[in-house]
Protein backbone atom coordinates (compact mmCIF):
# COMPACT_ATOMS: atom_id res chain seq x y z
CA UNK A 1 0.00 0.00 0.00
CA UNK A 2 1.42 3.56 -0.87
CA UNK A 3 0.95 5.54 2.15
CA UNK A 4 2.50 9.69 2.62
CA UNK A 5 3.37 9.76 6.25
CA UNK A 6 3.02 13.51 7.87
CA UNK A 7 4.61 14.97 10.62
CA UNK A 8 4.64 18.11 12.32
CA UNK A 9 6.62 18.14 15.05
CA UNK A 10 6.95 20.60 18.59
CA UNK A 11 10.00 22.52 16.97
CA UNK A 12 8.01 23.91 14.08
CA UNK A 13 10.90 23.30 11.77
CA UNK A 14 8.85 22.23 8.75
CA UNK A 15 6.22 19.53 7.56
CA UNK A 16 8.01 16.20 6.80
CA UNK A 17 6.19 13.93 4.46
CA UNK A 18 7.19 10.32 3.34
CA UNK A 19 5.62 8.33 0.48
CA UNK A 20 6.16 5.13 1.12
CA UNK A 21 5.40 1.85 -0.06
CA UNK A 22 4.29 -0.52 2.82
CA UNK A 23 3.30 -4.07 3.08
CA UNK A 24 3.67 -6.72 6.15
CA UNK A 25 7.37 -7.85 4.96
CA UNK A 26 8.64 -3.93 5.16
CA UNK A 27 8.85 -0.93 3.31
CA UNK A 28 10.57 1.16 0.53
CA UNK A 29 10.22 5.12 0.59
CA UNK A 30 9.65 6.37 -2.91
CA UNK A 31 9.90 10.19 -2.31
CA UNK A 32 10.56 12.67 0.99
CA UNK A 33 10.30 16.20 1.48
CA UNK A 34 10.81 18.39 3.99
CA UNK A 35 8.69 22.13 3.56
CA UNK A 36 9.49 24.74 6.19
CA UNK A 37 6.67 26.19 8.16
CA UNK A 38 6.07 29.81 6.45
CA UNK A 39 6.74 32.93 9.06
CA UNK A 40 2.64 33.44 9.95
CA UNK A 41 2.26 29.73 9.93
CA UNK A 42 5.36 29.38 12.95
CA UNK A 43 3.69 32.42 14.23
CA UNK A 44 0.24 31.17 14.54
CA UNK A 45 1.04 27.65 15.95
CA UNK A 46 3.12 28.98 18.55
CA UNK A 47 0.66 31.10 20.32
CA UNK A 48 -1.82 28.77 19.65
CA UNK A 49 -2.54 27.60 23.16
CA UNK A 50 -3.13 30.93 24.24
CA UNK A 51 -6.36 31.75 21.53
CA UNK A 52 -9.76 32.01 21.44
CA UNK A 53 -11.89 28.57 20.62
CA UNK A 54 -12.74 30.25 17.68
CA UNK A 55 -9.39 30.71 16.49
CA UNK A 56 -8.53 27.20 17.51
CA UNK A 57 -11.15 25.68 15.18
CA UNK A 58 -10.38 27.59 12.22
CA UNK A 59 -6.65 26.78 12.76
CA UNK A 60 -7.51 23.13 12.28
CA UNK A 61 -9.49 23.26 9.58
CA UNK A 62 -6.82 25.74 8.07
CA UNK A 63 -4.03 24.06 8.64
CA UNK A 64 -5.92 20.75 7.48
CA UNK A 65 -6.53 22.32 4.17
CA UNK A 66 -2.87 23.74 3.98
CA UNK A 67 -1.48 20.00 4.58
CA UNK A 68 -3.55 18.48 1.86
CA UNK A 69 -2.40 21.04 -0.47
CA UNK A 70 1.10 20.42 0.39
CA UNK A 71 0.62 16.72 0.09
CA UNK A 72 -1.04 16.96 -3.75
CA UNK A 73 2.10 18.77 -4.70
CA UNK A 74 4.63 16.70 -3.12
CA UNK A 75 2.94 13.79 -5.43
CA UNK A 76 2.31 15.72 -8.13
CA UNK A 77 5.73 17.48 -8.19
CA UNK A 78 7.31 14.07 -8.36
CA UNK A 79 5.05 11.95 -10.58
CA UNK A 80 3.75 9.70 -7.72
CA UNK A 81 0.25 8.64 -6.38
CA UNK A 82 -0.88 7.25 -3.15
CA UNK A 83 -3.71 5.11 -1.78
CA UNK A 84 -4.07 7.02 1.24
CA UNK A 85 -2.52 9.61 3.76
CA UNK A 86 -1.69 8.99 7.61
CA UNK A 87 -1.38 12.69 9.25
CA UNK A 88 0.35 12.65 13.11
CA UNK A 89 -1.05 17.03 13.20
CA UNK A 90 0.43 19.52 14.81
CA UNK A 91 -0.23 18.79 18.88
CA UNK A 92 -0.99 22.02 20.71
CA UNK A 93 -2.83 20.26 23.70
CA UNK A 94 -0.96 17.30 25.24
CA UNK A 95 -1.84 16.77 29.05
CA UNK A 96 -2.46 12.78 29.55
CA UNK A 97 -3.07 13.00 32.87
CA UNK A 98 -6.30 15.08 32.40
CA UNK A 99 -7.64 12.70 29.55
CA UNK A 100 -6.73 15.48 26.79
CA UNK A 101 -4.31 15.13 23.92
CA UNK A 102 -5.11 17.68 20.34
CA UNK A 103 -3.58 17.49 17.33
CA UNK A 104 -4.50 20.33 14.91
CA UNK A 105 -4.85 19.43 11.02
CA UNK A 106 -8.53 18.32 10.10
CA UNK A 107 -8.10 14.97 8.32
CA UNK A 108 -11.40 15.49 6.01
CA UNK A 109 -9.64 18.74 4.80
CA UNK A 110 -6.60 17.13 4.08
CA UNK A 111 -9.02 14.24 1.97
CA UNK A 112 -10.64 17.05 0.23
CA UNK A 113 -7.18 18.48 -1.37
CA UNK A 114 -6.16 14.92 -1.90
CA UNK A 115 -9.11 12.94 -2.64
CA UNK A 116 -7.86 10.27 -0.97
CA UNK A 117 -8.71 8.73 2.37
CA UNK A 118 -6.92 10.01 5.79
CA UNK A 119 -5.90 8.70 9.00
CA UNK A 120 -5.47 11.14 11.77
CA UNK A 121 -6.29 11.38 15.87
CA UNK A 122 -3.76 8.35 16.28
CA UNK A 123 -3.42 9.43 20.02
CA UNK A 124 -6.93 10.65 21.01
CA UNK A 125 -8.12 6.72 21.46
CA UNK A 126 -5.19 5.59 23.56
CA UNK A 127 -5.82 8.43 25.86
CA UNK A 128 -9.11 7.55 26.35
CA UNK A 129 -8.31 4.38 27.58
CA UNK A 130 -6.23 6.03 30.25
CA UNK A 131 -2.56 6.06 28.54
CA UNK A 132 -0.02 8.38 27.64
CA UNK A 133 -1.14 8.61 23.84
CA UNK A 134 2.89 8.87 23.73
CA UNK A 135 5.11 8.19 22.37
CA UNK A 136 3.71 6.42 18.91
CA UNK A 137 6.73 5.53 17.24
CA UNK A 138 8.13 2.53 19.35
CA UNK A 139 5.81 0.42 17.15
CA UNK A 140 7.55 1.11 14.03
CA UNK A 141 11.04 1.03 15.97
CA UNK A 142 10.47 -2.68 16.84
CA UNK A 143 8.97 -3.47 13.17
CA UNK A 144 11.60 -1.65 11.28
CA UNK A 145 14.74 -0.93 13.18
CA UNK A 146 14.44 -4.18 15.82
CA UNK A 147 17.83 -4.78 15.24
CA UNK A 148 19.39 -1.93 17.70
CA UNK A 149 19.46 -2.34 21.45
CA UNK A 150 17.49 0.92 21.23
CA UNK A 151 15.86 3.72 18.82
CA UNK A 152 16.67 7.68 20.24
CA UNK A 153 15.04 9.82 18.25
CA UNK A 154 16.21 13.79 19.07
CA UNK A 155 13.22 15.65 17.81
CA UNK A 156 11.62 18.69 19.46
CA UNK A 157 11.64 16.09 22.31
CA UNK A 158 13.98 13.64 22.69
CA UNK A 159 12.61 10.28 23.01
CA UNK A 160 13.66 6.33 23.19
CA UNK A 161 12.05 3.14 23.05
CA UNK A 162 13.33 -0.26 23.73
CA UNK A 163 12.62 -4.21 24.33
CA UNK A 164 12.44 -5.43 27.35
CA UNK A 165 12.32 -9.31 27.90
CA UNK A 166 9.48 -9.81 30.70
CA UNK A 167 10.17 -11.68 33.75
CA UNK A 168 12.24 -15.49 32.40
CA UNK A 169 9.31 -15.63 29.36
CA UNK A 170 11.13 -15.45 25.58
CA UNK A 171 8.65 -12.73 25.38
CA UNK A 172 9.30 -8.60 25.58
CA UNK A 173 7.46 -5.86 26.17
CA UNK A 174 8.23 -2.38 24.15
CA UNK A 175 9.52 0.36 26.80
CA UNK A 176 9.64 3.46 25.41
CA UNK A 177 8.93 7.09 26.86
CA UNK A 178 9.61 10.99 26.47
CA UNK A 179 13.19 12.11 28.01
CA UNK A 180 13.53 15.51 28.15
CA UNK A 181 13.17 18.94 25.73
CA UNK A 182 15.73 18.68 22.78
CA UNK A 183 15.15 21.19 19.59
CA UNK A 184 12.42 22.90 20.92
CA UNK A 185 14.56 24.22 23.36
CA UNK A 186 17.68 24.41 21.23
CA UNK A 187 15.68 26.03 18.17
CA UNK A 188 14.16 28.50 20.97
CA UNK A 189 17.74 29.75 22.01
CA UNK A 190 19.32 29.63 18.79
CA UNK A 191 16.32 32.48 17.42
CA UNK A 192 18.16 34.81 20.02
CA UNK A 193 20.86 34.69 17.59
CA UNK A 194 18.51 35.42 14.26
CA UNK A 195 19.02 31.82 13.43
CA UNK A 196 16.49 28.99 12.87
CA UNK A 197 18.46 26.38 14.56
CA UNK A 198 22.28 26.28 15.79
CA UNK A 199 24.51 24.83 13.02
CA UNK A 200 26.14 21.89 13.84
CA UNK A 201 25.81 22.91 17.50
CA UNK A 202 28.56 25.00 17.08
CA UNK A 203 27.58 28.06 18.79
CA UNK A 204 27.18 26.02 22.05
CA UNK A 205 30.33 24.15 21.88
CA UNK A 206 31.82 27.81 21.76
CA UNK A 207 29.80 28.14 24.95
CA UNK A 208 30.56 27.52 28.56
CA UNK A 209 28.23 25.13 31.01
CA UNK A 210 25.96 26.67 33.37
CA UNK A 211 26.42 24.66 36.56
CA UNK A 212 24.02 25.63 38.63
CA UNK A 213 21.21 26.01 35.33
CA UNK A 214 22.42 22.18 34.51
CA UNK A 215 21.51 21.45 38.29
CA UNK A 216 18.37 22.76 38.36
CA UNK A 217 17.85 21.78 34.91
CA UNK A 218 18.66 17.73 35.98
CA UNK A 219 16.51 18.18 39.50
CA UNK A 220 13.24 18.51 37.84
CA UNK A 221 10.31 16.20 39.32
CA UNK A 222 9.83 15.07 36.04
CA UNK A 223 12.97 13.19 35.68
CA UNK A 224 12.62 11.05 38.41
CA UNK A 225 9.50 9.58 37.43
CA UNK A 226 8.92 6.14 36.04
CA UNK A 227 7.38 5.06 32.50
CA UNK A 228 4.88 5.38 30.96
CA UNK A 229 5.53 9.07 30.83
CA UNK A 230 5.27 11.88 27.66
CA UNK A 231 5.89 15.32 27.94
CA UNK A 232 4.04 18.06 25.75
CA UNK A 233 4.38 22.09 24.91
CA UNK A 234 2.36 22.96 28.48
CA UNK A 235 5.32 21.15 30.69
CA UNK A 236 8.03 22.82 28.88
CA UNK A 237 6.72 26.55 28.79
CA UNK A 238 5.81 26.22 32.88
CA UNK A 239 9.10 24.51 34.16
CA UNK A 240 11.96 24.82 31.32
CA UNK A 241 11.55 28.05 29.32
CA UNK A 242 11.47 30.38 32.82
CA UNK A 243 14.91 28.63 33.45
CA UNK A 244 16.01 30.61 30.26
CA UNK A 245 15.00 33.86 30.16
CA UNK A 246 18.29 35.14 31.12
CA UNK A 247 21.82 34.84 30.59
CA UNK A 248 24.37 34.50 27.79
CA UNK A 249 23.41 32.91 24.86
CA UNK A 250 26.05 30.45 23.66
CA UNK A 251 26.29 29.31 27.56
CA UNK A 252 22.67 28.71 27.74
CA UNK A 253 22.53 26.59 24.85
CA UNK A 254 25.85 24.99 25.97
CA UNK A 255 23.97 23.79 28.83
CA UNK A 256 20.76 23.27 27.35
CA UNK A 257 23.11 20.92 25.36
CA UNK A 258 24.56 19.13 28.11
CA UNK A 259 21.03 18.79 29.93
CA UNK A 260 19.75 16.92 26.75
CA UNK A 261 23.01 14.24 26.34
CA UNK A 262 22.76 13.93 30.53
CA UNK A 263 19.25 12.98 30.53
CA UNK A 264 18.97 10.32 27.60
CA UNK A 265 22.96 9.03 28.94
CA UNK A 266 21.67 8.34 31.98
CA UNK A 267 19.14 5.79 30.52
CA UNK A 268 21.06 4.61 27.98
CA UNK A 269 23.91 3.33 30.47
CA UNK A 270 21.45 2.27 32.87
CA UNK A 271 19.92 -0.07 30.66
CA UNK A 272 23.45 -1.30 29.45
CA UNK A 273 22.19 -0.76 25.54
CA UNK A 274 25.21 -2.17 23.26
CA UNK A 275 23.65 -0.12 20.19
CA UNK A 276 21.28 2.32 19.56
CA UNK A 277 20.47 3.90 16.51
CA UNK A 278 19.83 7.91 16.81
CA UNK A 279 17.88 9.88 14.10
CA UNK A 280 15.43 13.18 14.37
CA UNK A 281 16.75 16.66 13.42
CA UNK A 282 19.08 17.00 16.50
CA UNK A 283 21.39 14.60 14.57
CA UNK A 284 22.76 17.73 12.55
CA UNK A 285 23.73 18.94 16.15
CA UNK A 286 27.36 17.28 15.83
CA UNK A 287 28.29 18.56 19.14
CA UNK A 288 25.18 16.87 20.67
CA UNK A 289 25.92 13.35 18.89
CA UNK A 290 29.74 14.37 20.22
CA UNK A 291 28.65 14.52 24.03
CA UNK A 292 26.63 11.79 23.82
CA UNK A 293 29.05 9.13 22.82
CA UNK A 294 31.37 10.72 25.42
CA UNK A 295 28.90 9.85 28.19
CA UNK A 296 27.77 6.54 26.57
CA UNK A 297 31.39 4.88 26.23
CA UNK A 298 30.01 1.63 26.16
CA UNK A 299 27.38 2.08 23.53
CA UNK A 300 28.04 2.40 19.95
CA UNK A 301 25.82 5.35 18.90
CA UNK A 302 24.73 4.52 15.20
CA UNK A 303 23.64 7.48 12.92
CA UNK A 304 22.04 6.22 9.60
CA UNK A 305 21.27 7.74 6.49
CA UNK A 306 20.10 11.27 6.15
CA UNK A 307 16.55 9.74 4.71
CA UNK A 308 16.19 7.69 7.93
CA UNK A 309 17.39 10.44 9.84
CA UNK A 310 15.37 12.98 8.65
CA UNK A 311 11.81 11.36 7.81
CA UNK A 312 12.15 8.35 10.34
CA UNK A 313 8.98 9.50 12.14
CA UNK A 314 7.08 10.27 9.18
CA UNK A 315 7.72 6.94 7.68
CA UNK A 316 6.87 5.21 10.76
CA UNK A 317 3.39 7.92 10.71
CA UNK A 318 2.97 5.86 7.26
CA UNK A 319 2.96 2.53 8.67
CA UNK A 320 0.74 3.51 11.67
CA UNK A 321 -1.76 4.70 8.73
CA UNK A 322 -0.95 1.12 7.01
CA UNK A 323 -1.68 -0.99 10.21
CA UNK A 324 -5.19 1.33 10.90
CA UNK A 325 -6.18 0.68 7.50
CA UNK A 326 -5.51 -2.85 7.92
CA UNK A 327 -6.84 -3.24 11.26
CA UNK A 328 -3.62 -4.28 13.37
CA UNK A 329 -2.71 -3.03 16.58
CA UNK A 330 -0.79 0.29 16.24
CA UNK A 331 -0.51 1.50 19.62
CA UNK A 332 1.29 -0.66 22.38
CA UNK A 333 -0.34 -0.44 26.46
CA UNK A 334 3.32 -1.18 27.45
CA UNK A 335 4.83 2.23 26.21
CA UNK A 336 1.62 4.29 26.37
CA UNK A 337 -0.07 2.51 30.02
CA UNK A 338 -3.37 2.12 28.83
CA UNK A 339 -5.70 -0.49 29.68
CA UNK A 340 -5.11 -2.29 26.71
CA UNK A 341 -3.01 -2.49 23.13
CA UNK A 342 -5.41 -0.41 20.72
CA UNK A 343 -5.70 0.11 16.72
CA UNK A 344 -5.58 4.26 17.11
CA UNK A 345 -6.37 6.60 14.52
CA UNK A 346 -9.94 7.92 12.66
CA UNK A 347 -10.05 7.58 9.18
CA UNK A 348 -11.71 10.42 7.22
CA UNK A 349 -13.40 10.64 4.02
CA UNK A 350 -14.29 7.07 2.57
CA UNK A 351 -15.19 8.81 -0.94
CA UNK A 352 -17.97 6.89 -3.27
CA UNK A 353 -15.92 5.72 -5.88
CA UNK A 354 -13.89 3.80 -3.28
CA UNK A 355 -14.64 0.29 -3.00
CA UNK A 356 -12.40 -0.23 -0.37
CA UNK A 357 -12.70 -1.54 3.05
CA UNK A 358 -11.80 0.13 5.94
Amino acid sequence: MRIVGLMSGTSLDGVDMALCDINEHGYKVLAATTIPYPEKWIERLSSLECASAFDYAMAHAELGHYFGCLIRNFLNDNHLSAEAIASHGHTVFHQPQRGLTTQIGDGDAIAAECGLPVVSNFRTFDVALGGQGAPLVPIGDRLLFGQYDACLNLGGIANISWQQPVDNDSMAETIAFDICPCNMLLNKLAARLELPYDPEGANAHRGKTDSQLLTTLNALPYYRQSPPKSLGKEWFTSNIWPLFTEGNTLDLLRTAVEHTAVQISQTVNHQHFATILVTGGGVHNNFLIERLRELCPHTEVTVPDNLTVDFKEAIIFALLGYLRLTQQTNTLRSVTGARTDSIGGTVSALFAHDKKSY
